[in-house]
This record gives C-alpha cells, structure tokens and sequence, in this order.
C-alpha cells in the first residue's frame, strides 16, 4: 500500500512539472516578459500601488494645456491653498442678499418669537 501512495505521489508530482511547462516558455522568456511588464507599468508591488495607473490619453499638446491653465487663473478658477476655497468665481455674487438685509430679517424674526437658540426653546414659541 505505501509503495501505491509513493507512486501516485510521484506521478502527481510529474504531472504537475509537465503542466507548469505546458506554455513551452523558457526561464529567460519569462524574465524577459516580466521586464517588459515593469517597463510598460504594468506590475505593481503592494497593495498601495493596486491597480496600477493607467497612462492618460490626451490630444493637447502642452502648450495648449497651459494657455487653458493661464485662463482659467485670470477667469479666478484656480485655487492655490485651502484659504482661496471656493474659487471667487465660483461664487455667486447675484440674487443673493445683503448682510444689512439678513440683519434686519433676524431682528424681524427674534421680534415675532421664531427665532430660538439653544435646545431649551425648540421649537420655537412664535409659531
């Protein structure tokens, strides 16, 4: 019985060898294959660089990109730091009220009992 075991063994062994080699590539084919993966960007080691970036495709040139950069800076659409977020021009100037407005409607407010602050005083009393 063990001389059975030892036999399939092998045999499974063999097998697996024959079906690793299957492909017909060699070691130095193989290696050559994984250099031109490196190469092109497509290996990635780790999981930070999974999946790996694929090459933007893009028809401008690089002047054209930049002019659309400079006019995108001189139209106020191109932040530099968190302290110019929104850009200015994002922001809507028109419609909208004035401080001095929203001023008076909040003392309106406070006068008809509608305004409350705090946990304590909701919901308010006025309505």
């Amino acid at each position: 019985m063990k001389a059975l075991a030892t036999a399939l063994m092998v045999t499974a062994t063999l097998v697996g060898m024959s079906a690793a080699h299957a492909d017909g590539k060699t070691r130095e084919q193989v290696q050559q294959e994984l250099q031109a993966a490196k190469a092109a960007g497509q290996v990635t080691f780790g999981e930070l660089d999974y999946p790996p970036a694929a090459a933007a495709q893009t028809s401008m040139t690089r002047d054209q990109v930049q002019q659309e950069l400079q006019s995108a800076k001189a139209a106020g659409q191109v932040t530099s730091a968190e302290l110019d977020y929104p850009p200015r021009a994002a922001v809507s100037q028109s419609g909208g009220k004035t401080r001095e407005q929203v001023r008076q409607e909040l003392a309106e407010a406070k006068a008809r009992g509608e305004y409350t602050f705090g946990e304590l005083d909701y919901p308010p009393k006025g309505k």
